[in-house]
């Protein structure tokens, strides 16, 4: 960039010697001459000042050290999409001849290869790329209107992760033109998104995975943005300070995997708010203090409406101290399986197994614990008196059956240990005797 920059460089995504940051500034700092950018870290402990010098405020940070004043020739303001897969995937112009070297550029940097002409040339040719990861590419934007489109339509799986997109706008204008696009990760990247205005719809009709982990979105940004998924069937939004703030009406209906870990902002009562996605399946809560739960439209040995279709819950490292929180979580009609690591109660001074043993007990329909397979239960007759008893051990955790089966050895001799080489409980095998 040169000295001759504009206001409309507020609110871009630069990157400097490795770290990125947002543009809140540009102009004359006196009393040194020439242009300043003034731009907010990502990690404030990059900046020096909080956007003020000498007593005049230029630009402010949400954090006192957060900002710095940095010449726009030390910034890199990023490239265009196609650029940067051109710089991953494509290959230096030069001839191709079989079994001669040649020189790939994979991820910026020149490898020389001897005879995998085939390999190269399915690289090098764009139209047929189905999955890219671009991350860290410095990706700024679409670039050219309709060029994606042109050398890239087969793409099904984009990864944007740490980039220098600055807006919901510029990932929709990439979007639009990637039309079978199924799994989009925009992770790291400080998005600023439509407020009141309405959102693009049709961009997404094929997107089923979207990861948004520290991109800075809030819950009504979530919802806003949502009428543009209509088949969208998992949604990360890991570390976003989220707080769920309203029931989600007519959007997210299609998602089955829900992840809101490290959002300390999130409790049980916001929960209830997304308690009846129909067709959710999993949902992570890890990392959310999250240290009680109660459904209160369910009694003891009842099952709750809330969560119907929940199969999988996540919920390690959280603050669940109390086997209260278990006991409700026996009352989620579809839940078989249960993660509920490095918290207060799974971490105390009782055995591992016997804390085990009792979440298996208290969770009646549970085939998964902490990623465990338990062990099925013993086929037993309906009729059979002791088949609750059978079920109830077969359940347990191996050491903690065995003892207790030691312990229920019928009274009375033990039986007499078979001949040498005869299996126990066998009969001898009969001896013919020659007859004089």
């Amino acid at each position: 960039m040169n000295d001759t920059l504009t206001s409309d460089v507020i609110g871009r995504r630069v990157e400097v010697n490795g770290e990125h940051a947002t543009v809140r500034f540009s102009g004359i700092v006196p009393p040194v001459a020439g242009l300043w950018l003034g731009v907010e870290w990502d990690n404030p402990e990059r900046g020096k000042h909080d956007g003020s010098h000498e007593g005049t405020v230029y630009f402010k940070c949400r954090h006192p050290t957060g900002g710095s004043f940095i010449r726009p020739n030390k910034v890199n303001f990023g490239v265009g999409f196609l650029t940067a897969v051109k710089n991953r995937y494509v290959l230096e112009d030069g001839p191709e001849e079989d079994g001669k070297e040649q020189i790939v550029i994979i991820g910026n940097k020149p490898v020389e290869t001897i005879g995998f002409d085939s390999i190269i040339k399915q690289q090098s040719q764009l139209s047929k790329l189905q999955e890219i990861s671009l991350r860290n590419c410095a990706v700024n934007g679409a670039g050219d209107k309709g060029a994606i489109a042109k050398a890239c339509p087969s793409i099904r799986k984009v990864d944007l992760s740490r980039n220098l997109l600055s807006s919901w706008d510029e990932v929709l204008d990439i979007a639009d033109q990637l039309k079978h696009l199924e799994v989009l990760n925009l992770s790291e990247n400080k998005l600023s998104f439509p407020s009141g205005s309405p959102v693009r719809t049709g961009t997404f009709p094929a997107l089923k995975v979207l990861v948004l982990n520290r991109t800075g979105i809030t819950w009504a940004e979530v919802l806003q943005c949502a009428a543009g998924w209509p088949v969208l069937e998992e949604l990360y939004l890991k570390s976003n300070d989220l707080l769920i703030s309203e029931r989600p009406a007519d959007v997210l209906q299609t998602v089955k995997l829900l992840d809101l870990s490290s959002n300390q902002l999130i409790d049980e009562n916001q929960l209830f708010l997304i308690a009846y996605l129909p067709r959710l399946e999993q949902l992570i809560l890890s990392d959310i203090g999250l240290s009680s739960i109660h459904f209160p439209d369910a009694g003891t040995g009842h099952k709750t409406s809330m969560f119907p279709s929940l199969q999988y819950l996540v919920v390690n490292d959280n603050q669940i101290s109390q086997w209260s929180f278990i006991n409700e979580l026996d009352k989620l009609p579809s839940l078989q399986a249960l993660s509920c690591s490095r918290n207060p109660l799974t971490e105390g001074s009782k055995a591992a197994h016997t804390t085990r043993g009792l979440i298996i007990a208290k969770i009646g329909q549970l085939k998964t614990l902490n990623k465990c397979e338990l062990l099925k239960p013993v086929p037993v007759g309906r009729d059979d008196p002791a088949g609750g008893e059978a079920r109830r051990r077969a359940r347990l955790p191996e050491g903690v059956r065995q003892r207790v089966e030691g312990s229920r050895r019928p009274p009375g001799p033990r039986p007499e240990p078979a001949p040498r080489g005869v299996p126990r409980g066998a009969s001898p095998v009969p001896v013919a005797v020659p007859q004089p």
